[in-house]
C-alpha cells in the first residue's frame, strides 16, 4: 500500500512538473513570439481591408516583394543542392584544412549581417579586387543571402549523415547496388526530411535580411530593394501601417512554406 502510495506522488509530482515546464514554455513563447507577431497583424488591418491591400499592391512594395520572395526561393534551391554537398564532403570526404573549413561554416552565424554586406561589397564591388562587380543588382541580393543562409541546410544534413547506419549501404552494394542506387534508395530518403527542414529555414531567413542586403543591393526602387527594406522606409516615413501591412504578407508567407514543408516532411516519412 504504501509503495503505491509513493509510486502515486511521484506521478503526480512529475505531472506537475510538465504541467509547469510546459507553462513557461508557453509563457515565454507567447511573450516572444505570439503576442509581437500577433501585434504586427492587427495593426495591418487597423485601417481595413482595402487599406491593407493597397499598401501591399503599391508599385515599390509589389518589386520588394516580389524580388524577396522570388530570391529567396532562389537561395533555397541553392542551398538544398550546394548545402547537401558540402555537408557530405565534410562528413564522408577527408582533405586537409577540413576542420578549418567546418569551422568557417558557422561564421555568418558569428559575423554581424552589416559586416558581411561591408565584405560582400568590398569584394564583389565596383572596386572588386576579383573584377566581379555585383553591386547594386539582383544577382548581389541573391549573394548575400546565401551568404547569410550558408549554414542552415549544411547543420541540419549534416547530423543526419553522422548518425547514418554505413551497414546497410555496405550491405546493398554487396548485394550489386550501383553507387547512384544506393543513394537514391538508401541515403537519399534519410537526408530529404533534414535537407526540407535547412532549406525551409533558409527561405525564411532570406526574406527577412536586411543587413547583408542593404550595403550591396544599393536599395534602388522598382530594382534591388528588398522587403526589409521597403518597411524600413515605411517606418521612417510615418506609415507604421503600411509597414505592418508588408510586414503580415512575408509572415504568411514564411508560415505557408513552413506548413508546406512539414507536411511533406510527415508525408514522406509514412511513405518511408
Amino acid at each position: 500500500m504504501s509503495a503505491q502510495i509513493v509510486v502515486s506522488r511521484a506521478a503526480l509530482s512529475q505531472k506537475r512538473g510538465t504541467a509547469l515546464g510546459l507553462g513557461a514554455a508557453v509563457l515565454y513563447l507567447s511573450l516572444i513570439v505570439l503576442i509581437p507577431l500577433a501585434a504586427v497583424v492587427l495593426r495591418s488591418q487597423e485601417r481595413g481591408i482595402a487599406y491593407f491591400w493597397d499598401a501591399v499592391t503599391t508599385p515599390d512594395a509589389w518589386a520588394a516583394l516580389s524580388l524577396t520572395i522570388g530570391a529567396s526561393v532562389v537561395v533555397a534551391v541553392i542551398n538544398l543542392v550546394m548545402g547537401t554537398v558540402i555537408a557530405w564532403v565534410l562528413v564522408r570526404d577527408r582533405f586537409p584544412g577540413k576542420a578549418v573549413v567546418d569551422t568557417l561554416i558557422d561564421l555568418p552565424f558569428a559575423l554581424p549581417t552589416i559586416v558581411a554586406g561591408l565584405v560582400l561589397l568590398a569584394l564583389y564591388g565596383p572596386k572588386s579586387p576579383l573584377g566581379v562587380d555585383l553591386a547594386y543588382s539582383r544577382a548581389g541580393v541573391v549573394l548575400a543571402l546565401l551568404f547569410v543562409t550558408l549554414p542552415f541546410v549544411v547543420r541540419t544534413v549534416q547530423p543526419v549523415l553522422l548518425e547514418l547506419d554505413r551497414d546497410m549501404e555496405q550491405a546493398a552494394a554487396s548485394l550489386g547496388a550501383s553507387t547512384a542506387q544506393v543513394f537514391r534508395r538508401i541515403i537519399l530518403p534519410n537526408l530529404v526530411p533534414a535537407m526540407l527542414s535547412g532549406t525551409a529555414l533558409a527561405f525564411s531567413r532570406s526574406m527577412a535580411e536586411i543587413g547583408s542586403v542593404v550595403l550591396i543591393s544599393g536599395n534602388l526602387p522598382f530594382k534591388t530593394q528588398v522587403a526589409s527594406v521597403q518597411i524600413f522606409g515605411q517606418i521612417e516615413t510615418d506609415n507604421p501601417v503600411g509597414a505592418a501591412a508588408v510586414s503580415t504578407v512575408l509572415l504568411v508567407v514564411a508560415l505557408v512554406t513552413l506548413v508546406l514543408l512539414d507536411l511533406l516532411q510527415r508525408w514522406g516519412s509514412r511513405r518511408g
